[in-house]
């Protein structure tokens, strides 16, 4: 993190280890530490409806670590804005990554996987859990060349995440806009299609979307989400693979379109894709 930011908002980390919350559930998904008991019971229970879960998460982390590299290499993007980026991938989640799929890049974060392609790479991260802000203050640190910063903001708020993502990227040069996971805590239709215009409309010709999420395709997957919404936690809402089509209207999706986030553009292995029912693709505006 660049420690001289004096726009980044300070606010005390309050954390509530009482209530499970999906940051850090994915973060348990994925092999990490960062987590609490309540968050691996639930965890637990949401596995044992719907077993497909891990690997959705896993294949989501591989999904993003293609996109970026594509972006960043062929697509030449230098800015990235990473919204609802969740907690750092950490402490064993790479030796987890290896032995899933040997081999393979690991589950980095954005900006590990964009500056080691382009040094000089800027990434704004957000989201608006203390638990995630306090690790990504600690752990998101940048190239000499580039730039990592954290800004505290919510999604439903686009005008104040922009203002402050402006701090550190340039809105007149194109920019990667990283919406994984993320949209599902948005159950309207309308309004999830607003936000994601809303952003985009600040960003010019040439910049990219890179948006995943969950779909309603398996009957065990809605089961589990039903009993995790009754939790406490926020509640999470599966779209059609439609639905997640809707939300890049307007925009040109790069092949293969809007698939299982395992189908976007595979690395090469001898093994075939494990099938998820996490959807995702990336799309240029012109």
């Amino acid at each position: 993190m660049d420690d001289g930011d004096s726009g980044r908002r300070q606010r005390p980390a309050e954390i509530d280890n009482t209530v499970p919350h999906s940051a850090r559930i994915w973060n348990y998904w994925l092999g990490g530490k960062d987590n609490y008991r309540v968050d691996q019971e639930a965890g637990d229970r949401f596995a044992e409806t719907f077993p497909g879960i891990i690997d959705a998460a896993r294949g989501s982390r591989h999904f993003l670590g293609r996109a970026v590299r594509h972006l960043a290499g062929e697509e030449g993007i230098r800015q990235f804005l990473d919204v609802g980026t969740g907690l750092p991938t950490v402490d064993n989640t790479h030796e987890i990554a290896q032995r899933v799929a040997p081999g393979l890049p690991t589950v980095d974060n954005t900006h590990e996987i964009a500056q080691r392609v382009a040094p000089d790479a800027r990434v704004v991260y957000v989201d608006n859990d203390p638990l995630v802000l306090s690790h990504a203050r600690a752990l998101l640190t940048s190239t000499p060349e580039g730039v990592t910063d954290y800004v505290d903001a919510d999604l439903r708020d686009p005008g104040t995440l922009l203002e402050a993502a402006a701090r550190t990227l340039d809105f007149d040069r194109p920019v990667a806009l990283m919406l994984l996971g993320v949209l599902g805590h948005v159950p309207d239709d309308a309004l999830a299609g607003s936000l994601v215009g809303s952003l985009l409309d600040a960003l010019p010709p040439g910049s990219f979307l890179t948006l995943s999420d969950g779909t309603d395709v398996s009957a065990a997957r809605r089961n589990a989400h039903d009993r995790y919404n009754s939790s406490g936690a926020a509640p999470y809402h599966l779209r059609s693979p439609q639905g997640v089509e809707a939300l890049f209207g307007g925009l040109e999706l790069l092949e293969p379109g809007v698939v299982p986030v395992t189908e976007w553009r595979p690395d090469p292995s001898p093994f075939e894709p494990v099938p998820v029912t996490t959807y995702g693709a990336v799309a240029r505006k012109r």
